[in-house]
This record gives structure tokens, sequence and C-alpha cells, in this order.
């Protein structure tokens, strides 16, 4: 568990709050670090396009380059606006619905989670983070790990809301996946730019 409020900490410093803790991080300033520090350059496109990407990956739990890529594929070949497709796919994946439930506290925590085993997906067990929950689905705390303290201090956080296309029945330990939501669905806690992130993959 220390490893992942440090890589949690870790990546708040490089992006900012980009989860939303409730005690924050350290806030970027306009200048380089230094005791003469120096304004930041802007970016170039490419920069702000790459900056976009890492921060996306990020907050979906350290999303590994050959997978976020394949997201990307699979998004401009969809119907619709890419950008939209793209946070449809990432919202979809199980370990974030864990996390988004709020049943356990991080998303890192959920990868962990899942891959352990503690879940279960329409009654049946899934230890894969990447999996691809459809809408309808309902995901599960397995039985015999609902008393697990991670689970119960989670749960009894008010740190944060559970997003409206989770229906969460706590008393089962349970969340419907309601529907695939669209970029505005999505309680980011800072500013996401999946269509950047588009830009740079379309280079």
């Amino acid at each position: 568990m220390k490893s992942i409020v440090c890589a949690k900490k870790k990546k708040e410093r490089q992006y900012g709050t980009i989860w939303g803790a409730a005690n924050g991080s350290v806030v970027k300033r306009e200048y380089a670090p230094g005791q003469h520090g120096q304004r930041r350059k802007k970016p170039t496109d490419y920069g702000q396009q790459l900056y976009a990407k890492q921060k996306l990956k990020t907050y979906y739990g350290n999303v590994s380059e050959k997978q976020f890529h394949k997201y990307y594929v699979e998004a401009i070949r969809r119907t619709g606006d890419a950008a939209e497709n793209l946070i449809g796919i990432l919202e979809s994946r199980l370990d974030n619905l864990v996390y988004k439930a709020k049943f356990v506290p991080t998303i890192f925590a959920a990868r962990q989670f899942v891959n352990h085993g503690h879940i279960t997906v329409n009654g049946k067990k899934v230890n894969i983070p990447s999996y691809m929950v459809k809408a309808g689905d309902v995901i599960e705390i397995r039985e015999k790990s609902r008393q697990l303290p991670i689970v119960i201090s989670a749960m009894e956080s008010a740190g944060r809301d559970v997003p409206g296309y989770l229906e969460v029945d706590n008393k089962k330990f349970s969340a419907k996946y309601s529907f695939v939501p669209k970029f505005d669905d999505v309680p980011y806690a800072s500013v996401m730019e999946p269509n950047l992130v588009i830009e740079f993959y379309s280079r």
C-alpha cells in the first residue's frame, strides 16, 4: 500500500492534483525551480500534445503506451468523435470503474484489487484490470473480500462522489455500469484534453 501512495504522490507532483485529493499537492508555479527561476517557456504544439497524453495515461493508472495506442486505434475506428470515443474506452476499464465506484481509494489500488481476484463482473471472477466493462454489466466485490480495511475505508470516505453512470449499492457491494459516459460526464479534478491526445497520435 505504501508503494501505491508514493506512486500517486509522485505523479501528482508532476501533473498536479489530477485525482482530486483532499489534501492537495504541489501547485505548479509559472517559473522554473531555483532561487531566481526563469519563466517557463511556452510549450510547442507537440509538447502540449505529449503532456496531454501522459497526463491522461497517468489518470487511468499509468496505462502502458502499447495499450493506450491500441485504445486510440479503436477510438478512431468507431463512428463519432474520436476524443469522446477514447474517453468512453478508458472509462470502461474495469480497474477504473472499481475506483470510481469507491470500492478502493486510488486507481492504483484498483488495479491491484482486480489483479488479486476480489472482483466479479456479472457474477464471474475477473482479474484483468483492462477488462472492458459493457453498459448494463454489474461489478461486485466478492463476498470474502468485503470486509477488507481498504474497502471499508474507501466506501465510507466522503472525499469524492460516485459519477452518474454508476449505480452503486453499498449493501450489496455492487455497481451497475449504466451507460458509457461522454467527456462531460466524467468528474475530472483537473483539465484533460483528449483532443490533443488524438492529435498527438495523428501526427
